[in-house]
């Protein structure tokens, strides 16, 4: 029996989810190839979909973030910045992050995923060329707030994207999925840190600056494929057959408003803004997201610190990285497989609390180096938890495309905080005893 037919049998007039029957063999065939044609269904999704975003997020984080390579490359001193100015810069990011993010889903929403998401790409991509060509303090904090407020769509963009092709159950894992590319871009961050810096003096230009001219226009060269390579909503699909299609707007129809065919109204912007959860959501996500940028920026420098040579504490980020990629994806399994999320999120904290002990302590260097494995594993395990709650939990299509924002927005709010805490550096010891 072909899908189709499945769908269009008495048997299936009622939600796909019912339980049938077990004694009936012709009704345990049927739901046996269901869940076949669903499974085939999703694999073919996740393919579609997911690569393409993790890609888009991974530069994302590698055109923020590197900002701490370069810094360790000399940015500072070529550009004669004092550490409480390096710090206003890292803030300045966040600046444009948390007040561009609403706005921008707000777009998303009107315009298309296809044409949106790429566009925001090539304006990031050009503005972390220009990072590379700055000549003093005052240019590189103008364009870093350009940065954040074209990178401010991403994130919330593809969250609420994701709830459109996905049943709740299965978002986080896929959301998972694609914020592991931020632990990702920070060890490839680290290896092209330290092969690019070997340019220093290749055109008249420091290191530092080879890191963004060339990770900038990478991004630029990815974000004009990406036209061709993001797909819009549900009901243009195109990469389905009939049937494919028809199971998936049947699932989505049981299970989601992504549909409905909603129109835009300020109103449900209104809502979004209005509805206490929504706010709650944002000040959880506070407490992820001031150690989760604030280690990303600060660990090359955190290593550093221990005693490690700026090439080498290049190097040294790789490692605690892909140990976060691996803690995110196998606490997502975890709570998918469990049903909960509570557990996981505070075991993530643990971990990273753990870490930041050990680091302020008086342990050996390796011990110390280990500790960084801990902040960010616990780190970014934790945080992905936090990040799908709206995309499961508020209904109606903008309003919960606001509600991804608003919880972002809110939650960065702890990033500009966290910027300004190792302001002692080279001396890391006071940061991490706040961030404890």
């Amino acid at each position: 029996m072909s899908v189709q037919e499945f769908l269009q049998s008495p048997a299936s007039a009622s939600s796909h989810d019912e339980k049938r029957d077990s004694s009936d063999p012709q009704e345990v065939g049927k739901a046996h190839e269901l869940a076949i044609a669903e499974k085939n269904l999703l694999r073919k999704l996740d393919l579609k979909l997911l690569p393409v975003l993790t890609i888009l997020y991974l530069l994302s984080f590698l055109d923020r973030s590197n900002i701490g390579n370069a810094k360790l490359d000399g940015l500072t001193a070529d550009l004669h910045m004092t550490q409480p100015q390096y710090l206003n810069v890292l803030t300045m990011y966040f600046a444009g992050y948390v007040i561009f993010e609403v706005p921008s889903n707000i777009i998303l929403k009107r315009m298309s995923p296809r044409t949106w998401l790429p566009t925001l790409m090539i304006l990031w991509g050009i503005a972390s060329t220009l990072m590379g060509l700055v000549p003093n303090y005052g240019s590189l904090l103008a364009v870093r707030f350009l940065l954040g407020m074209t990178e401010s769509g991403l994130f919330p963009g593809v969250v609420y994207y994701l709830s459109m092709w996905y049943k709740r159950k299965e978002q986080l894992f896929r959301i998972s999925i694609f914020f592991s590319a931020a632990s990702l871009a920070g060890a490839f961050g680290g290896i092209l840190a330290f092969a690019i810096g070997k340019m220093d003096g290749v055109g008249g230009k420091a290191g530092w600056s080879w890191i963004f001219i060339i990770e900038g226009l990478l991004t630029i060269v990815i974000a004009a494929l990406s036209y061709l390579l993001v797909h819009n909503y549900p009901d243009t699909v195109t990469f389905f057959s009939p049937e494919e299609k028809t199971l998936l707007h049947d699932r989505l129809r049981d299970d989601s408003d992504a549909l409905s065919g909603e129109r835009f109204q300020w109103q449900s912007v209104i809502k979004a803004f209005k509805d206490v959860s929504v706010w709650l959501y944002g000040l959880t996500f506070v407490g992820c997201s001031f150690p989760l940028f604030t280690l990303s920026l600060f660990l090359p420098a955190i290593i550093a610190d221990l005693g490690f040579a700026a090439a080498d504490a290049q190097l040294l980020t790789v490692p605690p990285y892909f140990v976060a990629t691996a803690m995110t994806l196998l606490t997502a399994l975890g709570s998918h497989h469990f049903n909960r999320r509570a557990p996981f999120i505070i075991g993530g904290a643990f971990l990273a609390a753990i870490g930041y002990i050990i680091l302020l302590s008086d342990f050996t260097v390796g011990i110390q180096y280990f500790a960084t494995f801990l902040c960010a594993g616990g780190v970014f395990s934790a945080t992905t938890m936090v990040c799908s709650w709206p995309a499961n939990n508020v209904s109606g299509q903008l309003k919960r495309a606001v509600a991804c924002a608003l919880q972002t927005s809110v939650g960065s709010t702890g990033a500009i905080i966290g910027t300004q805490l190792y302001r002692s550096a080279p001396n890391c010891y006071r940061g991490h005893a706040d961030l404890l």
